[in-house]
This record gives C-alpha cells, sequence and structure tokens, in this order.
C-alpha cells in the first residue's frame, strides 16, 4: 500500500505536522510513505499511490501558491481519470486561531473531489479531535516562536499529535478499501 504526501512549508510548522501523519501512516503494516516538499514532488507520481494527502500554510483561508501551482499540474491525471477512486486528505497551518483553518482545509478538499477521489477526515471519536481538531482533516494554529506564551505551543503540539490520527487513519481506510476492491474482483 503506498500513500504519497506532498506538503509546502515555509519556516517547517508544516513540513512536522506532515512528517507526523507520515508516522501514524507507518504504524499500519504494509504501507509504504512517501513523503515530499511540494519543490521535490512529481505528480506523474500519483498514479501508481493508493492514497495521497496533501497540506500548505493556510493563506488568508486559501492554499499557499506553492502547493496551488502544483495541483494545478494534476490536469493530464484528471484527463486520464487516474487518481479516481484514490483515498485522499488534507491538512494544513496557520500562524493565528481564527486564520482560515477550515476555509484553507475545504479548498485543499476540493481539487481531490474534482479528481474522483474519496476524501478521509478525522471523526471526533479520535481523542482531542472534538476539542482542538477538524473533520475536514488537520488544521493547527503555528505559534510565534518569539512567544513564551505556553497554551499556543501546548495547542501546537496537540495538533501535531493528532495529525499521527490522521496518518494511521487514512493507511487504515485504504487498507480496507483495497481489500474490499480484490474481494469484488474475484
Amino acid at each position: 500500500m503506498k500513500i504519497y504526501i506532498v506538503y509546502d512549508s515555509e519556516v517547517g510548522h508544516t513540513e512536522k505536522l506532515a512528517r507526523s501523519i507520515a508516522k501514524g501512516a507507518k504504524n499500519v503494516e504494509g504501507t509504504e510513505v512517501f513523503i515530499h516538499h511540494v519543490n521535490n514532488a512529481n505528480v506523474r507520481d500519483l498514479a501508481q499511490m493508493d492514497a495521497i494527502i496533501w497540506g500548505c500554510p493556510g493563506h488568508f483561508g486559501t492554499i499557499s501558491s506553492g502547493l496551488k501551482a502544483w495541483i494545478d499540474r494534476l490536469g493530464s491525471l484528471w484527463a486520464e481519470g487516474n487518481l479516481v477512486d484514490k483515498i485522499g486528505a488534507v491538512f494544513c497551518t496557520t500562524a493565528t486561531v481564527h486564520g482560515g483553518i477550515e476555509a484553507t482545509l475545504l479548498n485543499l478538499i476540493t481539487p481531490m473531489l474534482h479528481q474522483g477521489m474519496m476524501v478521509v477526515g478525522l471523526p471526533a471519536s479520535i481523542p482531542g479531535n472534538a476539542f482542538y481538531g477538524s473533520y475536514y482533516g488537520i488544521g493547527v494554529t503555528s505559534p510565534d516562536e518569539d512567544t513564551d506564551d505556553e497554551l499556543s505551543h501546548a495547542l501546537y503540539d496537540k495538533g501535531i499529535l493528532l495529525g499521527e490520527s490522521l496518518g494511521t487513519r487514512v493507511a487504515n481506510m485504504t487498507k480496507i478499501f483495497l481489500t474490499g476492491r480484490e474481494n469484488l474482483s474475484r
């Protein structure tokens, strides 16, 4: 089972979240994870993946320009139907508490739906998600490194841990989907 994680990160917060998601996915037996910064990610690799997770810093409630430019190169995969029925999930970071996390996550989901992907979120039954999470994916408010605000750092750390939960959930859902598809073809 192959999972591809692509991220845009400017100061390292989003990369840290991407690595947490990768760690969670690797906890599921039989999972191979490919993780790339958007500058090193090849859209053609997606056709061979079973699940795709992408994320970026939120910029005024929308996708960062780096990830958006990468997503805009998916046209040939769309035309060929190469991403239809792949599992997808999204994540983002913002600099402020109400910095547009859910708007960014929804903007990240939209291209997946256009590709015919099946989007996996994180339910409230995941510990901590109902208090500090989102049902659309993982959105984390990143603290300013220059602040001593313990609450900001604690909430960021909780969000990073939720990343592991998303990675594990995507890997488990992908395994369930692939097993079901194999059984249907027999």
